[in-house]
């Protein structure tokens, strides 16, 4: 799938699958879902990027294995809203920053992608403050070499002229987080019994509960939203609908659940290391730097490269839905390359201002958990609709599920306001 670089909107249309002949056999089914595979793996870059690895970190640091049931419950949760983003962009052929601004009036359309694009901010500023600290760590260089050397890789990979081979560089960076965190829970030898409370028992309280909500923000991120209803259309040609959207239902679930994996893993990690000595980790240099006595060089080294790799995975799938957002809202289409080139400047501030960056992380996590409801609840009205969706249309369990789901979102967000208030 070739593109006419910068414009990568035109890869997300959709392309014609590969002919499987019928009903396809075990070995041609493996082949077919090969070929289909990646919407949802770049829509889970999404769910381990550094913004995630600043929340996990805090939570396991300061309390323990007791918030692993929220990356949990948060799973569950994103499982259920990316499976209703992708059913949009099937049933309907539109991505949902398209479908809701095709049914808004203009300043309606105009207030609803200022919401929408704090949000991408917000992600984009976490996304390239972890490419920065990653290099930071990893080459030992100072702000400004690495700012520029990060600029350089995130708008270089963008720059590629092929969205295949963007999504072979997301496969083999997410195998490269995967396979890091592996070793490093293996490295802290966790206590099993804990962890098993700590993800099904609930436990919640006043100091905790902004780092739960960063949490959640942090895993059901906005932008992937908008992002895998677009990036699905590519799946679309010459496949039935039902087919393509069971296929995008199995991926779905096995990509978040690797990211949970990798979310797990870095607040096991956190727990299991700087929790049992009482460290609570204020920086991404401050966990780089106290692994190596706790864990060794190896955990050390691997904590950074496994950091660039998220930070470089989602910096372009960040940009992505960026653009699905201003050209679906606004009509813009706005060159990828160019686009991030200006939306790293909130991070670069952040970086030269000094701000700790495991705060800045965090409350940009927080940030988009207060952005979340104006995403998700259109999300869920527009794919219960069957004058939209036609025979796609949520049934009335799922209907429900998703009503009370949004509906527990915005209540946790109106406590953390009221809790940052008072």
């Amino acid at each position: 799938m070739v593109v006419n670089n910068p414009a990568l909107l035109d890869t997300l249309r959709p392309a014609r699958a590969p002919a499987t002949g019928g009903r396809p056999g075990r070995a041609a089914g493996l082949r077919a879902a090969a070929a289909f595979a990646g919407p949802a793996f770049l829509v889970s870059i999404g769910y381990m990027d550094p913004g995630n690895w600043g929340t996990d970190l805090a939570a396991g640091s300061r309390f323990g294995y007791s918030l692993l049931w929220v990356l949990v419950a948060a799973n569950l949760t994103a499982v259920m809203l990316q499976y209703l983003s992708a059913k949009l962009g099937i049933a309907t052929g539109q991505d949902l920053a398209a479908a809701v601004g095709s049914r808004l009036r203009a300043p309606a359309r105009l207030g609803y992608w200022l919401v929408a694009e704090g949000a991408m901010l917000a992600t984009e500023m976490a996304e390239f403050i972890g490419v920065v600290v990653a290099l930071r760590l990893l080459l030992g260089i100072g702000l400004a070499p690495a700012i520029v050397l990060g600029a350089a890789l995130v708008l270089g990979l963008l720059a590629s002229r092929s969205m295949r081979r963007i999504e072979r560089v997301i496969f083999v960076l997410l195998a490269v987080i995967g396979g890091v965190y592996a070793l490093e829970v293996a490295l802290a030898r966790p206590v099993v019994g804990p962890i098993l409370t700590g993800a099904t028992v609930p436990s919640l309280n006043g100091e905790s509960l902004p780092i739960a909500v960063g949490i959640l923000g942090a895993v059901v991120m906005p932008h992937n939203l908008f992002l895998h209803s677009g990036l699905i259309r590519s799946r679309c040609g010459g496949e039935p609908p039902r087919r393509v959207l069971r296929r995008s239902t199995i991926e779905t679930a096995v990509a978040l659940n690797l990211a949970l994996f990798v979310n797990a893993a870095i607040l096991i990690m956190a727990a299991a290391t700087f929790g049992r000595q009482g460290i609570v980790v204020d920086s991404l240099g401050q966990a780089h730097e106290t692994l190596r006595p706790l864990l060794g060089p190896l955990a050390a080294t691997g904590f950074a490269v496994a950091l660039l790799a998220s930070g470089l995975a989602s910096s372009t799938t960040g940009s992505l839905a960026g653009q699905l957002v201003l050209d679906g809202l606004l009509g813009w289409r706005v060159p990828a390359v160019a686009r991030r080139a200006v939306t790293m400047v909130p991070a670069v501030v952040v970086l030269a201002l000094g701000v700790n960056e495991v705060a800045a992380l965090v409350w940009s996590q927080v940030a988009l958990s207060l952005a979340l409801p104006a995403v998700a609840i259109p999300l869920v009205v527009l794919t219960s609709r069957p004058q939209v969706m036609g025979p796609f249309a949520n049934r009335p369990p799922l209907r429900r599920l998703a009503t009370a789901a949004v509906a527990l979102l915005v209540v946790l967000n109106l406590i953390l306001l009221a809790s940052l208030l008072t």
